[in-house]
């Protein structure tokens, strides 16, 4: 029996695996699929993140073998070579990867061997064969990882101390993505730390290469990146810590600083005084502005990360009421919902929301609408028009948006947490 989701939060496999390459400097998706595959997997994912596009290339501009009938008869791979030369003589990338499509999935057509041919000329070009029926975005972000360690990280380079990779944070699937990962950098520099995001600053495939080389694998998300990690700790020797969602406020931000200095082994004189002065940099500001938001009873309807970190600081930080969390990332393995579940449920100054996990936006709606205590909505452009049928306030900070542009903007870490107070208060 086929099952049918109303408004899905994501794209297929294809769009996640463009996110992730397109938010890399310098890298050059190539489609091996239908027509506008290209641009609808870009829509679908930066199309719906908040108003920004792949920087170096996205949509139309990206090189595709548009397969046609032809193409599905007598097969591709002559027209998935044309099309790679084509792109490498156009694009002066650092490297190119060439997608599936359902089409080119369906017919069987053989890219790793075209692939090589490039390989063999000395033309970066790898292939990433995870069709768009595979799965869905998240799937894509955990391809894409797989891919870069198969044909990009490099082994047996010396370690560097104070080097840190910091995963888990999805490009445009986490629409305020770069402001969270340019924070939590701060962040760790300050502890000494030089960091490894992949997609900000101009990194590219230079800091994928050397990733092997570091010292700790820094996790922010409660369930992605499991095989990535495990791959890391085989091969290149790199542990890792995951912390089970984005910290955001003084509380949490501070339990993940001392975390990662734990298992850095890092000065702990250090770490106290990197906590103490970002903490009281936070309370100076709160505190003048006591009273300016008034008692809430609120809703996160939100991926897994976003869900954990808005719920933990609204509740522990700032004294507002839980009443439901509705967690939208379609989590299956038993010990990652477990995860989830103790980082929302088990709150330190309120009685626990209602949990629940569900992707389908009509039983979202049903959920919320059981709730009429809530004063406070906390999610996507989707629940926009929910809370204007509950009369009631709504934030719009968790994929999908399309009602707000974003450039670095973050919620996360310290700095983040008023800006998120900030954008709380203009939408009272």
């Amino acid at each position: 029996m086929s099952v049918v989701t109303e408004s899905p939060r994501g794209n297929c496999v294809l769009g996640g695996i463009n996110a992730v390459l397109g938010a890399i400097d310098k890298i050059c998706p190539i489609y091996h699929s239908g027509p506008g595959c290209c641009m609808q997997t870009s829509a679908g994912e930066a199309g719906l993140s908040g108003g920004r596009s792949p920087h170096f290339l996205s949509g139309v501009s990206l090189p595709s073998t548009n397969m046609l009938e032809r193409e599905v008869v007598f097969g591709g791979v002559d027209k998935l070579r044309s099309t790679i030369e084509g792109a490498v003589e156009i694009i002066d990338a650092d490297a190119y990867f060439v997608l599936t499509g359902c089409t080119a999935g369906i017919i069987g057509d053989d890219i790793k061997s075209v692939t090589a041919e490039f390989l063999e000329r000395g033309i970066k070009v790898y292939p990433i064969e995870t069709p768009g029926f595979a799965g869905d975005s998240y799937l894509g972000y955990e391809a894409a990882f797989k891919a870069l360690l198969t044909y990009i990280v490099e082994d047996n380079l010396p370690k560097q101390e104070n080097l840190v990779n910091l995963f888990g944070i999805m490009p445009y699937h986490d629409p305020f993505w770069a402001g969270n990962l340019e924070e939590l950098t701060r962040i760790l520099r300050k502890l000494g730390l030089k960091v490894n995001t992949f997609f900000t600053e101009h990194q590219g495939i230079e800091a994928i290469r050397t990733s092997s080389s570091a010292a700790l694998n820094i996790i922010v998300n409660p369930w992605l990146l499991k095989g990535a990690a495990e791959e890391y700790e085989e091969r290149f020797k790199v542990p890792t810590l995951r912390i089970p969602g984005l910290p955001i406020g003084a509380t949490d931000t501070s339990t993940f600083v001392r975390r990662v200095g734990e298992a850095l082994k890092l000065d702990q004189a250090l770490i106290d005084s990197v906590i103490a002065e970002e903490e009281e940099y936070v309370y100076n500001f709160l505190e003048t502005a006591i009273g300016a938001l008034s008692w809430k009873r609120f809703a996160v309807v939100a991926d897994a990360n976003t869900a954990v970190g808005v719920t933990r600081f609204l509740a522990n930080d700032y004294s507002f009421t839980p009443i439901i969390t509705i967690v939208t990332d379609p989590v299956f393995r038993d010990g990652d919902k477990e995860r989830i579940s103790d980082q929302i449920l088990k709150l330190e100054y309120a009685n626990p929301p209602k949990l629940i996990f569900e992707t389908d936006q009509y039983k979202i709606t049903k959920a919320l609408e059981e709730y009429e205590e809530i004063t406070l909505l906390i999610g996507s452009t989707n629940e926009r028009e929910i809370a204007m049928k509950m009369e009631i306030q709504c934030s719009v900070i968790a994929y999908p948006i399309t009602d707000r542009l974003i450039f670095n903007r973050t919620y996360a870490g310290y700095r983040g947490s008023l800006t998120f107070v900030e954008d709380l208060f203009d939408n009272l």
